[in-house]
């Protein structure tokens, strides 16, 4: 089990501080539509720079960002996903002409421990939703244009993986851990790549690497995550989308009185798309091979209309 433990002093942020950034964050991205339909900070990935990205393939090596969905109860995942196989039925697997192998399953997309995209009707906050919209948009009875349909047609640009632990000189980041601006710029001069606009960023704290060597742990209440001033970092260098091996908040938060400060800023104030518990330990060691930290990367969430979010298994292309 690991530790739980505050903040340390410097990395707390007043409910101001957070109120300031908050409404800072808000006021710069707006809420407008690009001529191309995409709101939110997806108007940072225009067709140009999609197109773009495609020139980040040069050895045609493709690597999941997914971890395995799971399946059985575990400390950070009590409601695991639901999985059986319903068929062949009893006899047909043996019997002459065509049968069929079938199998169902059902999850809770936003727990922690499957890799999963959050739609921008996602989070709630001071009683309503990304630019403005009421709270009751929220779900498959409202209004589309903030939920999962907003990217039916995926998300395709440049993808940059930063690994802060790599940095740091550590294999990972241990709970209540919190990644800074100051350590994404870090990371960059250490790896030789620059976060620009469009770009899919991608943040590795080690969430995945310290689950599989020490075992699964309540990661609801301690996890290592993103500082709200990172989001400074995403807004400035015009980031379309934000994900990580975690939850990209930390646990316990910087903030005292909102428990997911990078969730309300990102999705509510920013609107962007966040990717939670990804896996990147394989995109880690081709990337080494590789001798660089960006690629393409693509994203297919499930078709679900009016969803608040799906699983999703992305793919770096290098």
């Amino acid at each position: 089990m690991a530790r739980h433990h505050e903040p340390p002093a410097g990395r707390r942020m007043s409910a101001r501080d957070f109120r300031t950034l908050y409404e800072r964050l808000r006021a710069a991205a707006g809420s407008a539509q690009d001529p191309h339909g995409r709101i939110g900070a997806l108007r940072h990935l225009t067709p140009e720079r999609v197109a773009a990205a495609a020139a980040e393939v040069r050895l045609g090596h493709t690597v999941s960002l997914a971890a395995p969905i799971q399946t059985r109860a575990g400390p950070d995942d009590p409601e695991p996903a639901e999985y059986r196989v319903t068929g062949p039925a009893a006899g047909e697997a043996t019997a002459e002409g065509l049968h069929f192998a079938l199998d169902r399953f059902a999850m809770n997309v936003h727990g922690d421990a499957d890799s999963h995209l959050d739609a921008l009707n996602h989070v709630i906050f001071d009683g309503g939703l990304y630019g403005g919209a009421p709270a009751g948009d929220a779900g498959a009875a409202g209004p589309r244009r903030l939920s999962l349909d907003a990217v039916h047609d995926g998300i395709v640009g440049r993808g940059v993986l930063l690994d802060v632990p790599r940095a740091r000189g550590v294999p990972w980041l241990e709970p209540g851990d919190h990644v800074t601006a100051g350590d994404l710029t870090a990371a960059e001069a250490a790896q030789g790549v620059r976060v620009g606009p469009g770009d899919l960023l991608l943040v590795r704290v080690g969430h995945r690497r310290r689950r599989a060597e020490l075992g699964a742990w309540e990661a609801a209440s301690a996890r290592a995550g993103l500082h709200p001033d990172a989001l400074s970092f995403a807004a400035e260098r015009q980031v379309a989308v934000l994900g990580s091996d975690g939850n990209n908040d930390t646990a316990p938060g910087a903030v005292a009185d909102v428990a997911f400060p990078v969730h309300v800023l990102a999705v509510h104030a920013m609107g962007m798309h966040l990717m939670d518990y990804l896996s990147f330990e394989e995109l880690v060691g081709a990337c080494e091979r590789a001798g660089r930290w960006s690629f393409l990367c693509v994203v297919a969430p499930l078709r679900l209309p009016g969803a608040t979010g799906s699983p999703v298994n992305p793919i770096a292309v290098l």
